[in-house]
């Protein structure tokens, strides 16, 4: 992402994103043995970041979408 192409960057952006996806970070919690109260504790913070993470991720994608199409200026 850091190539300056926003078009570049929205690709990369469908590919990976730099934080860990949702999907891994709930397989790391449902292989943690894991007493009951840390689990709750863990499963509400996991289900903050999973909202946080495809907020942001939409957001990134909306950005990078209009300077895709946007004409560049030279200085």
């Amino acid at each position: 992402m850091y190539h300056y192409n926003p078009q570049t960057a929205l690709e990369e952006l469908n590919e990976e994103a730099a934080l860990p996806n949702p999907v891994h970070m709930r397989d790391m919690l449902l292989r943690a043995r894991l007493d009951a109260d840390h689990s709750l504790r863990l499963n509400r913070a996991f289900l903050e970041y999973q909202r946080h993470f495809a907020e942001a991720q939409g957001l990134a994608r909306e950005i990078l979408s209009e300077l895709r199409g946007a004409k560049c200026r030279t200085a």
